[in-house]
């Protein structure tokens, strides 16, 4: 199906990595709401680890057919926090830092397998080890783009609200006059590609770079590096 942006006999790997990073991102955002003293998420039953809550149809669709998407967004009515631009920001990177947090434990446990030959290619068919190595590269790049991609400071992503948060009240008055216009330019960045080429898509080229940091993280705590291409391709 050439209309699908991942190969389909690879999608299996590609939801499961999808329902694990937009569960957690979501229940991140939620958790930390709730325990500031706000229960709107609790309310509309986003305070869980159950996928369904959290899965938007679009967003996901969007995923197949354009390499990236989204989750139901989480509500949240900041003036219950106590301080709440503090709090804010702390629901607003918790997302964000639930994916890289995923991506580092699957880097870890990629090591561990590997060098405790728990996963051996020596003593597995091709296809079993592909198929270890295929869910390692879902789980640790779907939720690196995850990462990235919500630390874009555009609305309705995470990093624009952390962005806001930061700035004096005068420059937040002033951006909350023209957000309603952000998802708009938002779309037009993503779907005319000369715009997304100079824009989205070279702030997603740093998932590599990310990635390379977490890996050099992980391996000086095993004395060794892993041959991700050789995993990821084998």
């Amino acid at each position: 199906m050439d209309f699908l942006y991942y190969p389909i006999e690879e999608l299996p790997f590609l939801f499961l990595a999808l329902m694990v990073g937009f569960t957690l991102h979501e229940y991140a955002h939620a958790y930390f709401a709730d325990r500031f003293g706000d229960p709107t998420a609790r309310h509309f039953g986003r305070v869980t680890l159950n996928p369904m809550a959290h899965l938007d149809v679009l967003g996901t669709l969007l995923i197949l057919l354009a390499g990236f998407g989204w989750a139901k967004p989480v509500p949240v009515d900041r003036s219950r926090f106590k301080r709440p631009r503090l709090m804010s920001i702390i629901v607003s990177a918790a997302g964000p830092l639930s994916n890289l947090l995923i991506a580092f434990v699957a880097i870890l446990l990629a090591y561990v397998l590997l060098m405790t030959g728990i996963v051996n290619p020596q003593q597995m068919s091709v296809g079993a080890f592909k198929a270890v190595g295929t869910f390692f590269h879902y789980m640790i790049m779907m939720n690196l783009l995850l990462f990235v991609f919500n630390l874009i400071p555009l609305p309705p992503l995470d990093g624009y609200r952390v962005v806001k948060d930061l700035l004096p009240l005068r420059m937040r008055i002033w951006l909350g006059q023209y957000e309603h216009w952000g998802a708009y330019i938002f779309l037009l960045l993503v779907f005319i590609p000369p715009l997304s080429a100079h824009t989205i898509r070279p702030v997603l080229g740093s998932i590599g770079d990310v990635f390379l940091w977490l890996d050099g993280i992980v391996s000086s705590l095993f004395g060794v590096r892993l041959d991700w291409f050789g995993f990821f391709n084998r």
